[in-house]
């Protein structure tokens, strides 16, 4: 008897010391170590490329249980640039992103489903415009270890396609500009 409580006891300090050993971490933006870029078919002709200047998030990893990861993401839409004065004040108008009537898109993590070595799907509840979908960000583990400044940093890349029309975006552009990619590379410092 003393020897299966023991063992259930052993086993369950294990699996509680795993399911907490996740690490948190706070998105790096200040410093200019993650973007939010998207990139855009222009008439079909060319790519439209640009970034979000002003986001922040954060999230948790564990190597050894990246399904337990979580990511969650604000970002200011007005932030919008595509190096393009008049442009952005177009991108920025009711047309797109509507960005007086929703300041801000968030992104809140549902699940994350390993995909491989160092590689996943990280599902979740995107909102833009107004409009709440799920969306699946393509992820990569692209290294972790400690700074020069005494903190630990961990950094992922991820990309996602947009149907636009799936978040009200109803401005018409021609087929080749229906969807946006979005590509986020994060370096966060562990809190």
């Amino acid at each position: 008897m003393f020897k299966k409580t023991f063992a259930a006891l052993l086993l369950g300090s294990v699996l509680a010391s795993g399911a907490v050993s996740a690490a948190d971490y706070v998105i790096d933006q200040e410093g200019q170590h993650a973007f939010v870029n998207f990139k855009i078919s222009h008439l079909g002709y060319s790519w439209l490329y640009g970034t979000f200047k002003d986001f922040d998030g954060t999230f948790s990893y564990d190597a050894a249980q990246p399904e337990a990861s979580k990511v969650n993401v604000t970002l200011r839409t007005a932030s919008l640039d595509s190096n393009h004065a008049e442009r952005d004040k177009h991108l920025r108008s009711a047309d797109f992103l509507n960005t007086s009537k929703h300041p801000k898109a968030t992104f809140a993590s549902t699940k994350v489903v390993s995909t491989g070595e160092g590689t996943a799907d990280i599902v979740g509840d995107l909102t833009l415009n107004g409009v709440t979908k799920e969306v699946i960000i393509a992820a990569y583990f692209i290294g972790e270890g400690d700074d020069p400044w005494g903190g630990y940093r961990a950094g992922f890349e991820g990309t996602t396609t947009l149907q636009l029309s799936d978040f009200g975006i109803k401005a018409n552009l021609g087929p080749a500009s229906e969807s946006v990619e979005l590509t986020l590379a994060v370096e966060g410092v562990r809190k």
